[in-house]
């Protein structure tokens, strides 16, 4: 018997150094860990002792025996990667990264955002020196996409909070909520209360169509329909017209599959979960029949996960439809998918995509439809979104790399909702350098550049650092690199000593921001929505209205 990883890997490598093997691969000092889509165990080596099942913050291991009927598959799935990687151990132990030496004092730090980067930086700081770190956020809550973007269906992937909330009990950390750089604290205020300001502020925007009627209503991005499932204070105003039959989503990632799910799912189904009530108000009285989910390439260059499109298999009262011509591959990329090094995950989305294509519909069923090398050209309509109109592309290798150009055969759909989903991009931060291409804050190691010099003081973790890649355990190991370097510039006495300490910061605070949410505050915003959660058969009933999270975190 042996343990086997499963769907909701978050990839933070926290089982990795538990294995007394060494059996679970990439680990992240391999370059494929980068780019993998989750982690493997080797059903050879594995000895059954379980460590890892503790280590996982999400719940992502299960015993092969103990696997659920939606999870079986994931036996082989783990046994292909060793197939492609034959475990070769060099095993040693692991040395302890080094800590900052007491005699140095106590590191102050300010991590701005409350999200997966800004937590796992937090995290590796509490463990790496004698700190006191303030974390800021804007909203009145911590934890960012896990709280606001994860899907609500997925209650496991949101389990890494709990890792969160016991590191953060200690007196060491304090959260600074409600309150907006820029606007109740500048950069420059920030510098004058601590050694290092670390900016964890994701990539709030979206990347556009740039279409004609894109502004069209019923036009919108999957950033604000997910948002506004979730809940978020900013987007629990928006309204979403549901009442034609069929939706068209740009793009095909994890995300425009959440968005897929989340229109076509049975409304009792997500009412166990933690989804805001105005939209599961709103999806109850949903016409929507049919999800078209578009993408720019071929099925083997689906930006999805291999385990995220197999899930769509189990969900009840849902087909998922791939059209067989879709399936015919450019030379290109018959020969990737031929080769048999073949990545055992790329080999799985082509298979997935050939066994939905030979299933019979089932009458009556919902859809979910993948249409493949296409790219919108406009969405249609007059006052409103009426359809959309796509060109179809022709695929080639150019540089080592699949890219789609347009042919002469195009195509439209009638919709009454378009969302696009095809990336995300930062934004600027009041006074730190930024990479308008990029959308990024430009860095080295995490230490923030301008003009390619170093800027004392100031660091970066997560999407901001280096787009938005990756999926929420990826920041751990980005964050490592960053905290690294702080406690590297620390040590050798290259930050400058803050002129005032946290009593200064927090007299600051209750000047300029007298509704700021701490521990305390979000203690009592927590309680309250699981209390309202537990009586509702719900994990939680979220408040969605600032005016609600700020009168909760006041008892």
């Amino acid at each position: 018997m042996a343990y086997v990883i499963t769907q909701r890997c978050c990839n933070d490598a926290s089982c990795v150094p538990e294995c007394p093997v060494d059996c679970i691969r990439p680990t992240p000092e391999q370059p494929e860990f980068a780019t993998t889509e989750m982690l493997y165990i080797d059903p050879d080596t594995c000895i059954d002792c379980g460590a890892c099942v503790d280590a996982c913050p999400v719940d992502a291991i299960a015993s092969e025996d103990d696997l659920l009927a939606s999870l079986a598959r994931f036996k082989d799935i783990n046994a292909a990667y060793f197939q492609r990687h034959p475990l070769e151990s060099n095993f040693e132990p692991l040395v302890a990264p080094s800590r900052a030496p007491k005699e140095l004092g106590t590191l102050r730090v300010a991590v701005i955002g409350a999200g997966p980067a800004a937590c796992y930086a937090a995290e590796e700081l509490l463990r790496r020196a004698d700190v006191e770190v303030e974390l800021f956020d804007r909203l009145p809550t911590p934890y960012g996409l896990v709280r606001a973007g994860v899907a609500p269906d997925h209650p496991g992937t949101k389990a890494v909070s709990g890792l969160f909330e016991s590191a953060f009990r200690r007196e060491a950390l304090q959260f600074r909520l409600n309150v907006e750089i820029g606007k109740h604290l500048s950069h420059q205020e920030l510098l004058q209360h601590h050694h290092a300001v670390v900016y964890a502020v994701g990539a709030a925007t979206d990347r556009r169509l740039n279409v004609p009627g894109e502004e069209l209503p019923g036009s919108h991005s999957a950033t604000e329909f997910v948002a506004w499932y979730n809940g978020h204070p900013d987007f629990a105003d928006r309204e979403f017209d549901l009442s034609g039959e069929r939706a068209v989503i740009v793009g095909n990632g994890n995300v425009a599959l959440d968005v897929a799910r989340v229109l076509t799912v049975d409304p009792d189904e997500l009412a166990k979960t933690d989804i805001a009530d105005h939209a599961l108000d709103a999806l109850r009285r949903s016409n929507i029949k049919e999800v078209v989910v578009l993408g720019r390439r071929g099925p083997l260059q689906a930006a999805y996960t291999s385990s995220e499109f197999l899930a769509l298999a189990h969900l009840k009262g849902i087909d998922v439809i791939v059209d067989p011509a879709d399936l015919e591959l450019d030379h290109a990329s018959r020969a990737l998918l031929d080769d048999p090094d073949v990545e055992p995950s790329l080999a799985l989305k082509y298979t997935l995509a050939q066994e939905y294509a030979a299933t019979t519909p089932t009458p009556g069923n919902k859809r979910i439809v993948f249409r493949y090398a296409v790219s919108p050209t406009a969405v249609t309509g007059t006052d409103k979104v009426e359809g959309i109109e796509f060109v179809h592309n022709d695929l080639a290798q150019e540089n080592g790399r699949i890219v789609a150009r347009a042919s002469d055969r195009t195509g439209s759909l009638d919709a009454s909702l378009v969302l696009r989903s095809i990336g995300y991009r930062g934004e600027p931060v009041a006074d730190v350098p930024f990479d308008e291409e990029s959308g990024v804050i430009p860095n080295e190691h995490g230490q923030v550049l301008a003009d390619g010099v170093p800027v004392q003081g100031v660091y970066v973790s997560g999407w901001i650092k280096r787009g938005p890649r990756g999926v929420i355990g990826s920041n751990r190991v980005d964050s490592q690199e960053t905290v690294d370097k702080l406690i590297e510039d620390f040590v050798a006495g290259r930050l400058a000593a803050p002129a005032a300490g946290r009593a200064a910061l927090e007299a600051l605070l209750a000047e300029r921001q007298p509704d700021m949410v701490g521990r305390d505050g979000w203690k009592a915003i927590d309680q309250a929505e699981k209390t309202a959660g537990k009586a509702a058969g719900r994990p939680r009933v979220k408040f969605t209205s600032l005016e609600d999270l700020l009168k909760a975190a006041k008892g």
